[in-house]
């Protein structure tokens, strides 16, 4: 059931698909549950770092048994973009 049908408005553009949308959103919230936790002081950015490249060994080292090998590459290289930016991270 679409978006539309569902709350008689349409909540995404056209070409916009649900799993792009529902990245998108798990990416954001990600972010700023991170940033928070380091504003906060309840994790030093060594350890926001640490996460990040954990979650991108995870994805380098998926061994393709779902046949989604590309996808996995994809994740890992998002996240490593993301340490290498500071996106994740407010350094000061």
């Amino acid at each position: 059931m679409s978006d539309k049908a569902k709350t008689g408005i349409e909540l995404r553009p056209a070409g916009v698909t649900e799993t792009d949308a529902t990245a998108a959103a798990a990416l954001a919230i990600c972010e700023s549950l991170l940033l928070a936790l380091n504003d906060r002081n309840v994790l030093p950015e060594r350890e926001i770092i640490g996460i990040l490249r954990d979650a991108a060994a995870t994805h380098s080292n998926d061994p393709g048994d779902d046949g989604q090998t590309e996808l996995h590459d994809s994740v890992a290289a998002l996240i490593n973009r993301i340490i290498d930016g500071g996106n994740s991270v407010r350094r000061g």
